[in-house]
């Protein structure tokens, strides 16, 4: 049976890839993060002898390799987000790592996951996809929901693309919340959700542009959220994704629109994420 290795964060990103690769018959072989992956993995273990678990701290890649290659695994998968902030200040790197981190040009996300990516090839571990096994979840093109994106919706959405995908090209965010053709909020190391719940806060006491004064007149205006991928983005970290809680926390922050890029963006749970939406009105772009 082949094996599989998976580089489980949090959420539920990992469990969904597991379910995947197993229906795959392929043995899986979990690096779980102490801080990150949850528990839970290991009650699927338990009740599956083709899931291998060890955990693991965020720091340590030599183990990391260590155990990939006692296993056997010559191929792996990063699946499920590691928060920013826990890979810029939390960790303790063991050698390895450190030495990595030391020869990085920039501290960003993709450098740091890329130089990641060059260890584990040069130990005979290829990186691959996270969405191999997961392209029926990749959002197709199209209206989503039953709703489409009004006049002022699709206003904001343009200017909004234009925003994203500039600060996504510096490894910022790749999610920008908009209000009238005005940027509200960017995605920085807090993630999407909590983007939007900050855009949410913020849009209570904004004035935008050319409104005179006032809460009430801005309380009457909607927020659109976008989301694209980065330049040349690549698909085996840090993909795009949606799930439940992202309409969960639209709806909280008064959001009424949410654009994302067709077959870059991961929806978990489409049948759901889309219920969700149409319950509360939300209208969903993929383009």
């Amino acid at each position: 049976m082949s094996k599989l290795g998976l580089i489980a964060g949090n959420g539920r990103f990992p469990f969904l890839l597991l379910d995947a690769a197993r229906a795959h018959g392929l043995q899986v072989v979990v690096a779980a993060i102490n801080e990150e992956t949850d528990p839970e993995i290991n009650t699927r273990a338990a009740a599956d002898p083709n899931i291998h678990v060890h955990w693991l701290s965020l720091g340590e890649l030599s183990r990391l390799i260590e155990t990939f290659q006692s296993e056997g695994v010559t191929r792996a998968v990063m699946a499920g987000q590691v928060k920013h902030k826990q890979i810029f200040s939390s960790i303790r790197p063991d050698w390895r790592l450190a030495k990595l981190l030391l020869n990085l040009r920039t501290r960003n996300t993709d450098m740091l996951l890329g130089a990641v990516a060059k260890v584990l090839s040069d130990e005979g571990i290829e990186l691959i996809s996270s969405t191999q096994y997961l392209e029926p979840l990749l959002a197709k093109p199209g209206v989503l929901t039953r709703r489409a994106p009004d006049e002022e919706e699709a206003k904001d959405i343009t200017y909004g693309r234009t925003v994203a995908q500039a600060i996504a090209a510096y490894d910022l965010g790749q999610t920008v919340v908009i209000a009238a053709q005005a940027c509200v909020a960017v995605e920085a190391m807090e993630g999407t959700d909590a983007t939007i719940a900050r855009a949410g806060e913020l849009f209570r006491t904004l004035d935008l542009p050319g409104e005179a004064g006032g809460t009430e007149t801005t309380l009457r205006r909607t927020l659109t959220v976008v989301k694209v991928a980065k330049p040349n983005q690549d698909m085996r970290f840090d993909v795009p994704v949606i799930g439940v809680a992202t309409i969960h926390a639209m709806q909280g922050a008064g959001a009424t629109c949410l654009a994302i890029e067709a077959g870059k963006t991961l929806l978990f749970d489409p049948a759901a994420i889309i219920a969700a939406a149409d319950q509360a009105g939300i209208a969903i772009l993929a383009k």
